[in-house]
């Protein structure tokens, strides 16, 4: 059996779609059926040769915004990382990079692995097991990895973007110390600021002020949560400091997020 793939060869070049053997599971491994997978800013700056560009000439496969289900469990694989049981077809939403084990910020409980795409980016996805990104039908796991089973009620576009642009946001606020009553001004209200408005609602902020230039980003930050926006391309630098001075009784935001 095979499955095909978006394979990105060169900076500037459209992805090839490719198709590569579907690969037999290892014991401490499983393999998903992708069912959605989302298209991340960074993918667009790999494709452009920006960020922390992607060697030419090696083709592979990108994408790290993904869910889908369990196409084929390794002997080993009896649970998620939370315990619970899995079998195939059930639906997963997983980690994107793995931790090696051995750096400081691994022995140190960090989050930050230096090596945690070195399976990944500027690996050639014409070895096995191929399937090494989102942009392809399927994605092979090791169990480095960690995975959730996902709730029927959760839909994919829900599911989908979690394990990196949400994650990243209550990462950061939880890091930053988001506590009952604080102001947050989210400036930008992108996917980002919008994930950062519906968070910091979550955990428990006062108020959430969205500053952005476009008002239909603006009104889908009140829908989000938050209590006041502000149109940047209308008021200068003193005018939203006054304002935000004006809804916090001259103390200021407690925590900002430039997303």
């Amino acid at each position: 059996m095979k499955g095909k793939a978006a394979v990105f060869t060169e900076v500037g070049k459209p992805l090839e779609i490719r198709e590569y053997p579907v690969p037999d599971v290892e014991p401490d491994a499983l393999l998903v059926k992708i069912t959605m997978a989302n298209i991340c800013g960074s993918d667009l700056h790999f494709l452009k040769g920006l960020g922390p560009g992607i060697a030419s000439g090696i083709p592979q496969i990108l994408g790290h915004e993904m869910t889908g289900r369990i196409h084929a469990l390794g002997k080993n694989i009896k649970t998620d990382s939370l315990g619970e049981p899995v079998q195939v077809g059930d639906r997963i939403v997983y980690s994107y990079f793995r931790p090696c084990g051995k750096c400081w910020a691994c022995l140190t409980g960090q989050p930050g692995c230096p090596n945690r795409y070195k399976h990944w980016l500027g690996v050639s996805c014409e070895e096995p097991p191929h399937f090494n990104g989102a942009f392809g039908e399927y994605y092979y796991m090791k169990s480095s990895q960690w995975f959730f089973k996902v709730p029927d009620e959760l839909p994919d576009e829900v599911v989908s973007p979690i394990n990196c642009a949400f994650a990243q946001l209550v990462y950061g606020l939880y890091k930053i110390g988001v506590v009952l009553g604080d102001t947050v001004v989210v400036q930008g209200a992108g996917g980002l600021g919008l994930y950062a408005t519906a968070i910091a609602k979550e955990m428990g902020a006062g108020q959430v002020i969205v500053v952005d230039k476009l008002n239909d980003r603006l009104a889908l930050a009140k829908e989000f949560g938050a209590d006041h926006v502000i149109n940047a391309g209308e008021t200068t630098d003193k005018d939203r400091v006054g304002r935000i001075k004006e809804l916090t009784r001259g103390a200021g935001a407690d925590v900002v997020a430039e997303l």
